[in-house]
């Protein structure tokens, strides 16, 4: 292959369904635009769980509750290959060659679109709670997130009303997601929440920066979140303004390939993930502490449901 497409051309120009579809991986029959598979990320899954909006670009396993574009895909599914050879190995698989002059040759467009029809505080809608609470991050999200409610129109003026927890990005564009989907209404970006000046803590996505916040309610770090790994070296650029930087990327091969990206440009930066070390992200272990705390309360409340008293006064 001659010539190689940036990862902004291939996001542009790469269907996840051609991609899926050439590495072996059919969807079940299933009506609507989002096409449902056997996640091939996992090896525990019995039902359809992952699915995929070919009109947006977009993929979510509701199983291991990550998501993102084709990059992002590639990332998690060549676990051993580093971003650039994830470009290009798609880019190899899907067999997309780019035209001389560079002419970008975009997907069929379809007219889609996203329409934000109002925000409201957090706590109102009872499935963005309790989403959020079952994250174990309901607590410290009302200071950051809002419930956006918002409807997708397609090319025959059909409009499908959704809500979900948005997080606002630097252009403005609003993050999104619920239980079954992860996306964002307008331009992908990063998020900065300015506070000391000298030291920042950097997170891939909203849920695991929340889920720090948690359990550093007093901690006073500048907060840089990605939303995608895909702005990693858009968020190295920012980093730069601080002179301590402490990380906290997924504990998979993605996370920890972009962690090394990230000290290898800025050495004096910290891993910070051993925090959660057997777990692949914050959030999976404040999800386990959850549940941990629920399964003592509940035993501490039948302590005595099987204790027989042998004797009647």
């Amino acid at each position: 292959m001659s010539n190689l497409l940036t990862a902004k051309e291939l996001k542009e120009q790469g269907s996840l369904v051609d991609l899926l579809s050439r590495l072996g991986y059919q969807p079940i029959p299933k009506r609507g635009r989002e096409k449902m598979y056997i996640s091939m990320l996992r090896d525990d899954d019995a039902n359809p769980s992952f699915s995929v909006n070919d009109d947006l670009g977009v993929w979510f396993d509701h199983g291991a509750g990550k998501g993102g574009n084709i990059i992002d895909f590639g990332l998690a599914y060549w676990k051993n290959l580093g971003f650039n050879e994830v470009v290009k190995k798609i880019q190899q698989v899907c067999s997309i060659e780019p035209v001389e002059p560079r002419i970008l040759r975009p997907r069929k467009p379809v007219k889609v679109h996203y329409v934000v029809e109002r925000v409201k505080p957090l706590g109102g809608h009872p499935a963005i709670k309790d989403y959020l609470k079952s994250r174990g991050v309901f607590a410290v999200a009302k200071f950051y997130l809002s419930e956006v409610y918002y409807y997708i129109e397609d090319e025959n003026e059909i409009r499908k009303h959704y809500f979900a927890a948005g997080w606002l990005n630097e252009h403005n564009s609003w993050e999104v997601r619920n239980r079954y989907f992860k996306g964002c209404m307008g331009h992908k970006g990063i998020t900065v929440i300015p506070g000391n000046t000298k030291k920042a803590a950097i997170f891939e996505g909203f849920i695991n920066f929340l889920s720090w916040r948690f359990e550093n309610p007093e901690a006073d770090h500048s907060i840089i979140v990605l939303n995608t790994l895909t702005l990693l070296h858009q968020g190295i650029t920012k980093a730069k303004a601080f002179s301590s930087l402490d990380i906290y990327f997924d504990r998979d091969q993605a996370g920890k390939s972009a962690s090394k990206d990230f000290i290898k440009a800025l050495p004096y930066a910290t891993d910070r993930s051993s925090i959660y070390e057997g777990f692949n992200d914050y959030n999976d272990k404040i999800k386990a502490q959850l549940k941990m705390a629920a399964s003592v309360k509940e035993n501490k409340t039948d302590f005595f449901s099987n204790v027989r008293v042998p004797f009647e006064r």
